[in-house]
């Protein structure tokens, strides 16, 4: 049985931030932030506010650069902050781009 990566979220006020950790190896095999995304992507939808959606388009983003690594799962490690809001939204984003939890 293969280990699954890591999926670690860091979530300040401003900002949050993803990394796919493997941590037989000790190594970040991808990661992605809000500050990389496009500013477009910033605008509420679905009545998310834009912190929100910005996290959900992160989600999308670490997703797509698991697939790219042919990685299908990973364990979500939402680093202490409770499962609602920005973390949420993240966890939706990256199941909807593909990644299992």
């Amino acid at each position: 049985m293969a280990l699954r990566p890591r999926l670690c979220v860091f979530r300040s006020n401003k900002h949050i931030s993803v990394q796919l950790i493997d941590d037989k190896k000790g190594a970040t095999l991808a990661a992605c932030d809000d500050l990389k995304i496009a500013a477009g992507t910033t605008e509420a939808k679905d009545g998310l506010s834009s912190k929100c959606a910005l996290a959900f388009a992160v989600g999308l983003e670490i997703a797509k650069k698991a697939q790219q690594l042919k990685i299908t799962g990973a364990v979500f490690d939402r680093g202490g902050y409770r499962y609602h809001g920005r973390v949420k939204s993240l966890a939706d984003g990256a199941r909807q781009g593909g990644l299992e939890f």
